[in-house]
């Protein structure tokens, strides 16, 4: 069912990579988002101000920015003992209200501002989210928690800021929930139903795609 709740765009966060330093060495990352005010430019490949430090797995049309639900920011609070977190604070471009993994699936459009927008995957965290949040093993607990957020690619470009709306233009007729979509890539890799169903999706990103893919194959399923 289409989510009903009001949906609004609480924050937009941006930041160029830059070096940090940590035991390992130096790492260049672009995780640092900070609020900015007035409107911003959406592009093909990010935000005007934003950019990814390393576009091998970061960053492209498929996932462009990055949004995170507000609802989230008082459990990581609570779970984590601290008190409150900037927005911009898991590294989300676009801090969304009314759009929780439940509530949002993928391939869903949105029309937020003058851009419009598409949800192409959950997000698959790295050790730059431990970085960010200063706990080493916070990846794992991220991804279990299922409040991941989600990608989205860039169908029109447009300016948005925050305060606005976000209307649900169109869905996949398949519809499958961001949680759905991340619990069953990274906690139910049997369940052959499902990712048959995830590769129904159109909008579900080529790599994503490509791990349920070649779980089919490996069972002797034809992923076509």
């Amino acid at each position: 069912m289409p989510n009903d709740r009001p949906m609004k765009l609480i924050s937009v966060n941006v930041s160029k990579p830059r070096e940090v330093a940590t035991r390992e060495g130096t790492v260049r990352t672009g995780i640092f988002k900070e609020p900015v005010a007035g409107r911003v430019q959406v592009r093909r490949l990010n935000l005007d101000g934003d950019g990814q430090a390393d576009l091998r797995v970061h960053g492209g049309e498929d996932k462009a920015i990055y949004a995170y639900p507000v609802e989230h920011y008082g459990y990581w609070e609570g779970k984590l003992k601290r008190r409150e977190f900037p927005f911009g604070q898991f590294g989300e471009n676009l801090t969304v209200e009314g759009m929780t993994e439940d509530e949002v699936q993928v391939g869903d459009v949105y029309r937020v501002g003058t851009a419009l927008l598409q949800v192409s995957q959950p997000r698959s965290p790295c050790f730059k989210l431990a970085l960010r949040m200063g706990v080493r093993d916070f990846p794992r607990t991220f991804l279990a928690s299922g409040r991941v957020g989600f990608y989205l690619r860039v169908l029109e470009e447009g300016e948005v800021g925050a305060g606005d709306s976000l209307l649900l233009v169109r869905r996949d007729g398949v519809e499958m929930s961001v949680r759905e979509i991340s619990h069953l890539l990274y906690f139910d890799p049997a369940n052959v139903q499902g990712m048959r169903k995830a590769m129904r999706l159109a909008a579900l990103s080529p790599g994503w795609k490509e791990e349920f893919a070649q779980r089919l194959v490996a069972a002797g399923i034809d992923p076509a």
